[in-house]
């Protein structure tokens, strides 16, 4: 059972966010250092070749249905043209009734990895009220912890920042979170990066360096941020491409990514295209 109504965490969340745009972002320049994947092997790849999702590496991730804003349904996901497209409109005749449907999927019971370098090459979905994800997950995340070395939710990318003005909606953001999701969790914003290379119009890359040491976040293979917050996971996690419709119990409100509700329902369709998904396990791992 949620502690705050929805329209409250929406709220919060988006005041916490503006903050951070304003005192924690920077610029996802070339002058960062590469990583070197010399001596990495290939663990998962998927280019999203064919007409239809491999069921051996992808699945419907465990909260389909109601979701946030809207609802997870395994119908607004297809491949083609080479990439994963996950579709986000409003359906008057959509499977849980009239709303707004987009989709997540997940690798969880198919493909999960501790420690490793994990990337996808994609191109952010346009659209006020949502935002895609590229993220991590285990089974111990919802669980009360004092530290994430059970499991944390890694947020390699998210792309909540459309519906800013200008040139400022080209951030992406990345997070750590553990401990559950209501009063006890913890958060830490890892940083924000505006890509001088417009990520809903091309192509980009989001990886995520993760050693027992700690975590190393990448934008085009260029370090942007690095953290060890709450102690770093020693368990296997499983990788996540997802949408997400602000709001909460599948109503549309205002958050950190704007109001859906101000799309045109008749008209309005947000495509997440994903070139690839890769994993590579570390040297001498």
């Amino acid at each position: 059972m949620d502690v705050f109504p929805a329209w409250f965490l929406n709220f919060m969340i988006a005041f916490v966010n503006g903050i951070l745009t304003l005192f924690h972002s920077s610029r996802a320049n070339k002058n960062r250092k590469e990583i070197d994947l010399t001596g990495y092997r290939l663990t998962f790849s998927d280019d999203f070749d064919g007409d239809s999702l491999d069921p051996e590496k992808w699945g419907a991730h465990e909260f389909f249905g109601m979701r946030k804003g809207g609802y997870w349904s395994a119908g607004q996901a297809s491949v083609k043209d080479g990439n994963l497209i996950i579709r986000t409109e409003y359906k008057k005749d959509g499977e849980f009734g009239p709303a707004w449907y987009t989709c997540g999927l997940s690798t969880q019971h198919k493909f999960e990895q501790t420690y490793g370098y994990f990337e996808c090459r994609c191109i952010l979905p346009k659209g006020q009220g949502l935002w895609s994800a590229f993220w991590m997950l285990n089974d111990n995340v919802g669980k009360v912890s004092k530290n994430a070395i059970k499991g944390a939710e890694l947020d390699i990318m998210e792309s909540p920042f459309w519906h800013l003005k200008g040139r400022r909606n080209r951030r992406i953001t990345q997070n750590i979170h553990f401990s559950g999701y209501n009063l006890q969790t913890r958060y830490r914003n890892v940083g924000i990066f505006r890509l001088d290379n417009d990520p809903y119009e091309n192509y980009n890359t989001y990886g995520l360096l993760w050693t027992p040491e700690g975590y190393v976040f990448y934008i085009n293979r260029q370090e942007v941020a690095h953290t060890a917050y709450g102690g770093v996971s020693t368990q296997p996690e499983y990788l996540i491409l997802s949408c997400e419709v602000d709001g909460g119990d599948g109503l549309p409100t205002y958050g950190w990514s704007g109001n859906i509700k101000k799309n045109d329902k008749a008209t309005f369709i947000a495509e997440y295209k994903v070139d690839y998904v890769r994993a590579y396990q570390l040297p001498q791992q």
